[in-house]
């Protein structure tokens, strides 16, 4: 599913990875986890193409992102579902218009859109909510908001960039039930958190970012 081979990233002098070798496979549940500033937002953008390495390579679904063009790589990012700490929801529009939205983007047809996007909301308990606006949801709520808009391309591949990092404990634990269902569903979750009780929940193999380097559990 992904495969980082001898992977460094770095922004002028500064390295941020160094030499990082990892593989996912498909259905797996993995954590990554390191301290803030580690690296883990900078993985997540080399994996949706977003970024580019300093050296190596990066395969996700068999497939380098190095020799991909642009429509090759929205393509494979429509199929990658993330999901960010800030939800990235949008204010003025309600519920079932934050998830339509990122169909709409798409140019799906409205007929796909109307079936889509209650599918979904109920699948992370909010069709009846449809209706209301970002503003009027509790913080799980929002972020459940977030992974349903995150779902709608029915993606082989859930990347949750610390997605509970602004939650109370009630909140973190449903929110890692939830992912954890989508993963039994078939769905192979990358989730990142620097959280020692997210960690403790979930049951999944551990990736650990220090000084730029990576260590495996496995």
């Amino acid at each position: 599913m992904i495969t980082f081979n001898n992977v460094r990233k770095q922004f002028g002098p500064h390295v941020v990875l160094d030499d990082i070798n990892f593989r996912i496979h498909k259905n797996e549940f993995v954590i990554l986890t390191g301290a803030s500033g580690a690296g883990k937002s900078t993985i997540i953008s080399l994996i949706i193409g977003a970024d580019k390495p300093s050296h190596g390579s990066i395969e996700v679904d068999e497939r380098r992102l190095d020799v991909m063009n642009n429509s090759q790589l929205q393509l494979l990012r429509r199929k990658v579902g993330v999901v960010y700490q800030d939800y990235k929801l949008l204010d003025k529009k309600t519920v079932f218009e934050n998830v339509a939205f990122a169909m709409e983007v798409c140019n799906e047809p409205d007929d796909m859109i109307a079936t889509r996007v209650p599918e979904v909301l109920e699948k992370v308990g909010l069709l009846h909510f449809q209706d209301r606006f970002p503003d009027e949801l509790s913080g799980g709520e929002k972020q459940r908001l977030a992974i349903a808009r995150a779902l709608v391309h029915y993606p082989h591949l859930i990347i949750a960039d610390e997605p509970t990092g602004n939650l109370d404990h009630e909140n973190v634990k449903s929110i890692v039930k939830l992912l954890e269902k989508l993963h039994k569903e078939g769905a192979t979750v990358l989730l990142t958190t620097h959280d020692p009780v997210v960690q403790q929940l979930v049951n999944g193999r551990l990736l650990t970012l220090e000084d730029g380097r990576l260590f495996d559990s496995k």
